[in-house]
């Protein structure tokens, strides 16, 4: 029996990396996982990956799972993923918002249609979405949203300034930290009503396929890494433990595995040095 047996989640940006480790995770946990991104099939994007493949590699692995591409850019397409889910397998329980964008373009020079793309996609769409599961959520007193945040959302603090890792990140970064701000203020608005919110971000870097297309790899070099099945087990942790243990929380990876047990050797954000500040409320 696993512990997301009978759950019906939405996993957003499950066609590669954090997103497919999360998806699979689930799905080997007995949930039914509604896959969705911009990727169909391979080829339709110059990154690595499809939902095709991960919703296939899944059924192969013996769980349960369905594809549906979507912009979540476009509040339409948002609605369109919660009806498909509906329809597929019923009212989801558990929503992931993982997808996001990131353009590294200094503030001066950003397009301002590039802007509003990465917030409707890191920050609107995943309001859109939990007002959308919210109604069955809460007529059942019974949920959980995960939001998934990076490093980026600490921010560089004050100066003076050298250089650093991952610079031009000021966009990406503030849609994070407004989605840890989002996290914990939906968790207190629906703490009455049983659902679960959390937020959760990597505490080192990961290699996905996202990475490896804005060139960032050689970031990494000579810098602790991490699976992304640390964050596919984070999130399996908030999405199940009870209410009262999770809800509210901003949290890392390897700190939250290494409260339970799952990784005593743990090192990174949340370990070795501190977070954001909503993860430290």
């Amino acid at each position: 029996m696993g512990r997301a047996d009978g759950r019906i989640a939405i996993v957003t940006g499950a066609s590669r990396g954090i997103g497919k480790a999360i998806a699979q995770r689930l799905a080997t946990e007995g949930a039914r996982v509604v896959c969705a991104a911009r990727t169909l099939e391979q080829g339709q994007s110059r990154l690595e990956g499809s939902l095709a493949a991960t919703v296939a590699e899944i059924k192969s692995a013996g769980g349960e799972a369905a594809a549906v591409r979507c912009d979540l850019a476009q509040p339409a397409d948002c609605e369109r993923l919660v009806e498909q889910t509906q329809r597929i397998y019923g009212p989801c329980d558990l929503l992931v918002n993982n997808a996001a964008m990131v353009y590294f373009i200094p503030v001066k020079d950003y397009p301002v249609d590039r802007w509003m793309k990465s917030f409707a996609i890191n920050f609107h769409a995943p309001f859109i979405l939990s007002r959308l599961v919210l109604p069955e959520m809460v007529a059942r007193r019974f949920g959980a949203i995960i939001n998934i945040s990076s490093a980026g959302a600490i921010g560089p603090g004050r100066g003076p300034y050298s250089p650093k890792m991952f610079r031009d990140g000021t966009c990406y970064g503030a849609s994070k930290a407004a989605l840890e701000r989002f996290t914990q203020g939906l968790a207190h608005e629906l703490y009455e009503h049983g659902i679960a919110v959390s937020c959760v971000a990597p505490s080192e870097g990961v290699v996905t396929p996202g990475m490896a297309g804005h060139g960032l790899l050689d970031e990494l070099k000579g810098r602790r890494r991490e699976p992304p099945e640390h964050m596919a087990q984070a999130v399996l942790l908030l999405a199940t433990e009870p209410l009262d243990k999770v809800t509210g929380r901003v949290t890392y990876s390897q700190q939250l595995l290494k409260e339970y047990g799952l990784l005593p050797d743990a090192h990174g954000i949340g370990v070795d040095h501190p977070g954001s500040g909503y993860s430290r409320m």
